[in-house]
């Protein structure tokens, strides 16, 4: 049922975002794009609505490592003074960062993972041959996946609060654009991954297989310093995981501070994934062309 009304959603936006000026590129206006923008949106908030189990699970999984896992440490495991801290800290409240990543990270696997079912079953037609670019149509799918992201992850900060985890006033705000970039980023890679996925049971394990090392290789759970001191090889690996730099921009952020690498390395990132994204789902040029029936 959702699944119906979602693409009918979509379906329908596209013919109303053409206007009287034709099917043509050049024949579509900025309030055509802003339809098609809408239409894409409104689809997958209709799957977010409908499949409430997905935002459970969104948000089941980190509140099992904060309440659990953190609880259970969080005496052992207290994080010296380092920035943007400025007092020493609970365990607790050192993963928060890391979580909320975490949480945007499966929701864009999720969304790549709804790609690759759109694909068997043919729905992706309704965007794909419709008038609007392609990098377009993409864009504006990584752009509803991030706002779905964005939402889920300020649930989970308030829970985390009302678990008596300690966040700044002013960082609920700050990190708000730190959350839309990596919210980006971290789409823009699953959206690469479905690309490379010819069937629908093989991504599950391909999530698994990617998630969790990009988890681990990084500063979610542990400072980067304490990574040095144990395996030098680990700290390299770290430094070149682009989640590391996802979850130390929303921890700088929640602090109101800037961290201009962290920045730097999710706004490149963020490109060259999207980039990469457009070009896989091109039929001509990208991974897509060379599946048997692509563009079909």
């Amino acid at each position: 049922m959702s699944g119906s009304t979602s693409a009918a959603a979509t379906h329908a936006a596209a013919p109303a975002a053409l206007g009287t000026r034709g099917a043509g590129h050049h024949g579509l206006t900025l309030s055509g794009y802003a339809i098609c923008l809408r239409g894409v949106m409104w689809r997958e908030a209709l799957r977010f609505i409908h499949q409430r189990g997905r935002f459970l699970a969104a948000l089941v999984r980190p509140l099992v490592w904060l309440v659990i896992f953190a609880a259970g440490w969080r005496e052992v495991l207290g994080v010296s003074i380092m920035p943007p801290y400025h007092t020493y800290i609970l365990y607790s409240t050192y993963v928060v960062p890391g979580l909320l990543a975490m949480i945007q990270f499966f929701y864009g696997m999720q969304s790549s993972l709804s790609m690759v079912y759109d694909r068997e079953m043919g729905n992706m037609r309704v965007l794909l041959v419709s008038p609007f670019p392609r990098w377009f149509l993409l864009v504006s799918r990584l752009t509803a996946s991030m706002v779905i992201s964005v939402i889920q992850c300020y649930a989970f900060l308030i829970l985390a609060w009302l678990w008596g985890v300690d966040l700044p006033d002013g960082g609920w705000i700050m990190v708000l654009p730190a959350l839309i970039l990596s919210g980006f980023m971290l789409g823009a890679m699953g959206m690469v991954l479905s690309s490379l996925i010819r069937q629908l049971e093989n991504f599950a394990g391909v999530m698994n297989f990617v998630i969790f090392p990009l988890f681990f290789a990084s500063s979610a759970l542990y400072p980067l310093w304490q990574v040095q001191q144990s395996s030098p090889i680990l700290y390299q690996a770290c430094l070149l995981n682009p989640f590391t730099y996802a979850v130390e921009l929303a921890r700088f952020c929640l602090y109101s501070t800037f961290n201009p690498l962290a920045l730097a390395v999710v706004l490149g990132c963020t490109i060259v994934f999207t980039a990469a994204a457009i070009l896989a789902y091109d039929p001509a040029r990208g991974l897509m062309a060379r599946r048997p029936g692509a563009g079909t």
